[in-house]
């Protein structure tokens, strides 16, 4: 096994990107190193994708800074299907403080007696449901957006304090060490939160043996879309899912009878970019991305908040395309590059879905159709 550290997908190469005959196949990708910032071309009978979900392209996320969709945007460049890229799950309770990021407030906080708040101190849940801080995750994730949004807040707070300090400090040793750290003292404060982006249910389309409808090519994890999760997953299958799909997969290409000899694939060309001249176009335009797929994509959608976006996508595609041409790629244009797509594939997906069900919920159409369908995106 060899790894190759430091190094990022650019594109999958496919048979109709080299012109060979016969089926549309996969038969390897160029990848940046980056420190040298090179492009390099590997081939390959058999590519399989786990490069993560797509959490970054919203504001607030629980995910690592490398969930920005890679996998999935290159796939459907490839000419993949994509799937269900509208339900998007939203942790209801993400830390909230300018140094803190990523950092999960355990769902077991609310199972143990935890009340969510307004700055006020009013407590709000039981009005948006019978179950209060117990209510599933989406539904209280939504009541959170409304209060924010309602009252025009940065976050709102989760309250512990009127259980005793040995009992958090038993049940919640490391939540208790972070926000201390930060200089929360969750025994006397209540914590301020956020909802986040947590997992990306959609994805590149595949079958059971993880394959997508590119020959040659593989996806499992939170970049595939197997339909296990439905339209709002619960905790854990993820995990379930990563360990049966790459045994399947494995097995799936295992069974393949000896491949072909591989094509010859011509080594990148850089000879007609240049260095950027602004950095600057891509940290401003990832800003304004993550904030609008944030205001408009988010947890509550409307008709409206979604042409919205399109509309911004669309200046941003041609914008980064056109960066994407002129000038040597790098790590962080090409994850913006990435999180532009992806987020074009979540706003169609979510436009196409006249319902809410699930993680999508559209004020424009409350209720749910009698029978649940995938929503399925085919690259033209």
């Amino acid at each position: 096994i060899h790894l190759f550290e430091q190094h990022m997908l650019v594109d999958l190469i496919t048979s109709e990107r080299l012109a060979l005959p016969g089926p549309r196949r996969c038969v390897g990708l160029y990848a940046l190193e980056e420190t040298s910032g090179e492009v390099h071309a590997f081939t390959a009978p058999h590519t399989l994708l786990a490069t993560g979900g797509a959490g970054k392209v919203y504001l607030y996320t629980t995910n690592p800074d490398t969930a920005t969709g890679d996998g999935i945007a290159a796939g459907w460049r490839a000419g993949c299907t994509v799937a269900n890229m509208e339900f998007i799950q939203f942790h209801p309770t993400c830390l909230y403080h300018p140094h803190a990021k990523s950092f999960l407030i355990s769902e077991a906080v609310r199972g143990e007696g935890g009340i969510l708040r307004l700055p006020n101190g009013h407590r709000f849940m039981p009005e948006h449901d019978d179950r209060a801080e117990l209510a599933p995750r989406d539904i209280v994730a939504r009541a959170i957006d409304y209060e924010m949004k309602r009252h025009g807040l940065d976050c709102v707070y989760l309250d512990i304090t009127h259980l005793s300090p040995e009992f958090i400090l038993d049940h919640f040793p490391t939540i208790h060490e972070k926000c201390l750290s930060l200089g929360i003292d969750m025994t006397t404060q209540p914590i301020p939160v956020v909802p986040a982006a947590h997992y990306t249910c959609g994805g590149l389309r595949t079958d059971l043996q993880g394959r997508t409808d590119l020959a040659g090519l593989y996806a499992i994890g939170e970049t595939a879309c197997t339909g296990l999760h439905g339209a709002n997953r619960l905790a854990s299958n993820s995990l379930l899912e990563c360990v049966v799909m790459a045994r399947e997969a494995s097995a799936a290409i295992l069974s393949q009878p000896p491949a072909a000899p591989l094509p010859f694939i011509p080594p990148w060309d850089s000879s007609q970019v240049t260095d950027p001249d602004e950095e600057v176009v891509i940290s401003h335009n990832w800003e304004e991305l993550r904030r609008f797929m944030w205001d408009y994509v988010g947890i509550v959608r409307t008709d409206k908040r979604l042409e919205r976006a399109a509309h911004r996508l669309k200046l941003l595609h041609e914008e980064i395309l056109e960066f994407y041409t002129n000038f040597h790629v790098s790590r962080d244009l090409l994850e913006l590059r990435n999180l532009v797509t992806v987020s074009q594939l979540i706003v169609n997906s979510a436009r196409l879905r006249k319902e809410s069900r699930g993680l999508h919920y559209s004020r424009d159409y409350p209720l749910s159709l009698p029978s649940a369908r995938p929503t399925l995106l085919t690259p033209p």
